[in-house]
């Protein structure tokens, strides 16, 4: 087995939370969300960390998270949308992991998180302009660090993470 992570990018509404854990139960590997891992960790959601520190501090944590998760090796790990805007945080992903990016179109993204209102990034006027502009901004650097890119849009989860699976490489699965 390998003694890399299994690293899932991209947006909110990408499907890596639930396309990870189907991995990993599938791999015998650990999973782990770096927002879940906060959550717990804090004891509080992330809208409540954005609401009482903002962005930046818990980006902050955020990093903080990787490290510490990308310590270990053999997980399956589902990184927040934001967590790839850092250097340093796409440095540690390229070292510790095999990178997948869930590339998922606007239009999906809204469809998916139309009932969210756990998200932060979300509470705005016009959610489907914000989105639009994180994505904007996150795309380019998601396809810069994925060694995978797959299209998620109109496609079961399951389905998907049998198509990451047999696309890894032979010395990551």
């Amino acid at each position: 087995m390998s003694h890399r992570n299994i690293i899932l990018i991209g947006p909110m509404g990408s499907g890596k939370s639930t396309i990870g854990k189907i991995i990993a139960r599938r791999l015998h590997r650990e999973f782990q969300d770096s927002d879940h891992f906060i959550e717990a960790r804090t004891g509080v959601d992330i809208a409540r960390i954005f609401d009482v520190e903002g962005e930046q501090k818990f980006r902050d944590r955020e990093s903080d998270v990787l490290i510490e998760l990308l310590n270990v090796n053999d997980r399956v790990i589902a990184t927040g949308g934001g967590s790839v805007l850092r250097g340093e945080n796409q440095r540690l992903l390229k070292q510790k992991g095999y990178i997948v990016f869930l590339d998922t179109s606007l239009n999906q993204q809204m469809q998916r998180l139309r009932r969210d209102k756990k998200r932060p990034l979300l509470q705005t006027e016009n959610p489907r302009a914000r989105l639009e502009a994180l994505l904007l901004e996150r795309r380019p650097v998601y396809l810069e660090l994925a060694d995978l890119v797959i299209k998620t849009d109109k496609r079961v989860a399951r389905r998907l993470a049998a198509d990451i699976i047999d696309r890894l490489p032979e010395n990551i699965k």
